[in-house]
């Protein structure tokens, strides 16, 4: 199968699947739904491009898992808090912004992950095209950061998780662990998953291309989705509580905390 036809079907199926999301949405009047498909995509595009692309199996799969596994832990953590309850503080804002033209304005947002779904994989479609039949020292690499920053986010999020769960911290500030040394060490070590799965790809034909992709989560992280958003958030629902935890911890990467 070529390239553009692969890039063609993951396009349909995933803009398949944050249709149906939306329409979920809609009917429970939760938004929130997209941040599960948009996580969830990747497995689906690393299952597909894994088996249709005629690179050399071991690689693909190789870079399918790495991917696929992200994609699993990150949904069903996103899934656990999300599904069954309220809509979640910045898509409550967003509907308040959009009220006039809401559903239609939904529809776009969750098309736009879908798209970001399909560059994002880049660095997995390029490795899995890639016919050469022996790892590169670039890939091992690669698998190396990425599992960094899987463990890294997977202790953040557990972390985060336990501090949310003990009902004496209810609007307090998280600054536990390693959100002791960073206000967002989940986005900081997804960041670094997204530098494995580039380095990974450099090893392969063009793979210079998904070098883009870390800078481009890194922007999405920092000024769209991730630390905007949610700081915004943080200081309506805790006020001072939060700004005088962003005076005294660093904003990403983790760093001793000021005194």
């Amino acid at each position: 199968m070529s390239p553009w036809l692969l890039v063609t079907l993951a396009t349909l199926l995933v803009f398949a699947i944050m249709t149906a999301l939306w329409l979920l949405g809609i009917r429970n009047r939760n938004f929130s739904y997209v941040d599960i498909g948009w996580s969830g995509n990747f497995a689906v595009l690393a299952l597909l491009y894994a088996a249709l692309a005629n690179g050399w199996d071991t690689r693909k799969w190789i870079i399918a898992t790495m991917y696929a596994l992200w994609s699993v832990r990150l949904a069903g953590h996103l899934a656990k808090r999300i599904i069954g309850e309220p809509e979640e503080g910045r898509y409550q804002d967003l509907r308040q912004r959009w009220a006039s033209n809401l559903n239609t304005m939904f529809f776009g947002f969750f098309q736009l992950q879908a798209a970001l779904n399909v560059v994002l994989a880049l660095p997995l479609l390029i490795a899995c095209l890639n016919p050469e039949p022996r790892l590169h020292v670039l890939e091992v690499m690669g698998v190396a950061i990425w599992l960094t920053g899987l463990i890294g986010e997977s202790i953040a999020d557990s972390q985060l998780a336990s501090f949310k769960r003990s009902a004496s911290n209810h609007g307090a500030v998280c600054d536990v662990g390693l959100w002791r040394y960073s206000r967002h060490p989940n986005y900081f070590f997804e960041w670094t998953i997204w530098i494995g799965y580039a380095v990974f790809a450099l090893a392969s034909p063009w793979g210079w291309l998904a070098l883009a992709m870390p800078a481009l989560m890194l922007h999405f992280l920092i000024n769209v989705t991730g630390v905007k958003a949610t700081e915004e958030q943080a200081l309506r629902s805790k006020g001072e509580r939060y700004r005088e935890y962003q005076q005294r911890t660093s904003m990403f990467i983790p760093l001793p905390s000021k005194s």
